[in-house]
């Protein structure tokens, strides 16, 4: 299996996830001609995807689904109240109806041999889910946001061999920023994102031996760093209780708008 994120960060998410025979995308926040380049990038076309998985409708992992549904016809799974949701924002055009797979969190399905398992997190969306997804023993999981986290997310996302993982925020960033009050209320909440902080400790649940490859993603413009999100959860690895250092795994930030490498698991 492979992982690459074509792009991650508040501005527009999209992550690659695949096999030899399999490709699939979670989200398309970003234009058709900038998921094309990122696939053609890592050796792919757009027309060669087998599925887009959605986790939620937000404009930041959806913008660019009307055109390459339409042009590709590529099957897009997401769950009732995500489906629904899509199918009210104008901007995305008319997408054929006969496209949407409705999934459900917590029931896998299967995709030319890709086992994906939909996850609920906590989001002010409509229905959202994040996604592990595997392949015989190999499994990857893409995790983002999410305003907070619980035995039941460590659960569905331990043991896998790599990770895309939110850390959205500095928590003194976006308190002394220029967001409006009630912006920063739902972005601390338990319906928004992952800070540094609680996306390093998240991590330090989740890992075990076999998991080599973390991506740390869906970064704020705003109201973060890329050195300060690396240094913070590193920091919270370093500091746990736990038999793990972060020389152990490598731990990388995600690219705003161009691929990172693709990691093999």
């Amino acid at each position: 299996m492979r992982l690459c994120s074509i792009a991650s960060g508040s501005s527009g998410n999209c992550i690659y996830v695949g096999t030899d025979n399999t490709h699939v995308i979670v989200d398309a926040g970003i234009s058709g001609r900038k998921i094309e380049e990122g696939l053609n990038h890592i050796g792919l076309k757009t027309g060669e995807l087998d599925g887009i998985l959605i986790t939620h409708e937000h404009s930041d992992h959806i913008s660019g689904l009307g055109v390459i549904a339409r042009r590709y016809g590529i099957p897009m799974y997401a769950t009732r109240g995500t489906v629904d949701a899509i199918k009210k924002i104008p901007s995305l055009g008319n997408i054929p109806g006969e496209l949407f797979e409705v999934i459900e969190a917590d029931k896998p399905f299967d995709i030319n041999g890709l086992n994906v398992n939909p996850v609920r997190i906590s989001h002010d969306a409509a229905d959202p889910v994040a996604y592990r997804i595997g392949n015989g023993s190999k499994a990857v999981g893409v995790v983002s946001d999410l305003g907070k986290y619980n035995d039941y997310i460590v659960d569905n996302f331990f043991g896998v061999d790599a990770l895309l993982l939110e850390a959205n925020h500095d928590v003194n960033m976006l308190q002394v920023g220029r967001y409006p009050y009630q912006l920063k209320c739902r972005i601390l909440g338990d319906k928004g994102h992952l800070s540094n902080e609680s996306s390093g400790r998240l991590l330090c649940r989740l890992l075990h031996d076999n998991l080599k490859h973390v991506f740390l993603g869906h970064l704020s413009q705003e109201n973060n760093l890329a050195e300060l999100a690396y240094e913070t959860v590193r920091l919270e690895v370093l500091m746990s209780d736990n038999k793990y250092r972060p020389e152990d795994f490598k731990i990388k930030v995600a690219p705003r708008d161009i691929c990172s490498e693709a990691v093999a698991v």
